[in-house]
């Protein structure tokens, strides 16, 4: 009985540390400041595929000329894809449609661009849409910026 109870407050405690260092990975992911719910599609299919499949969501975060992005459930402290802004081109944006609604968050807007040469989707608010945008077009004088 006493080893039930010992393996069960070890389990107990694990599973409080996970989701405690869980938190702790995100404050001091936003501790800069800058950041945005942001689910990524990367190598993302031909347009029509409403299929939902792919999509992770994640963090992302404003670091100079490039957005860094994080997935929300996973313990690494390095972001899992880096964009330069000089590299990402904006083939257009759409409503999630079909599975889709149910793999993203309620308000998401759909932004599809290209990071040399990849094929990727950005599932934002409209508001961290709006302001994606416009750190796009902010770029330094002499930078290329392809917003269509």
């Amino acid at each position: 009985m006493v080893l039930a109870l010992t393996v069960c407050g070890i389990v107990v405690a694990l599973v409080v540390l996970g989701l405690f260092v869980f938190g702790l990975r995100r404050r001091l992911i936003q501790r800069s400041g800058g950041t945005f719910d942001c689910s990524l599609r990367w190598d993302a299919p031909e347009q029509g595929d409403t299929s939902g499949k792919g999509w992770a969501y994640g963090v992302a975060r404003y670091n100079g000329d490039r957005v860094e992005w994080f997935r929300v459930f996973s313990y690494a402290p390095r972001p899992r894809r880096v964009l330069e802004r000089s590299a990402i081109e904006v083939a257009g944006r759409r409503l999630p449609d079909g599975e889709e609604e149910l793999a993203l968050l309620s308000d998401a807007v759909i932004l599809a661009c290209l990071h040399r040469g990849t094929r990727l989707e950005l599932a934002m608010s409209e508001d961290a849409l709006t302001g994606f945008l416009a750190w796009l077009e902010a770029a330094p004088p002499g930078q290329r910026v392809n917003v269509a």
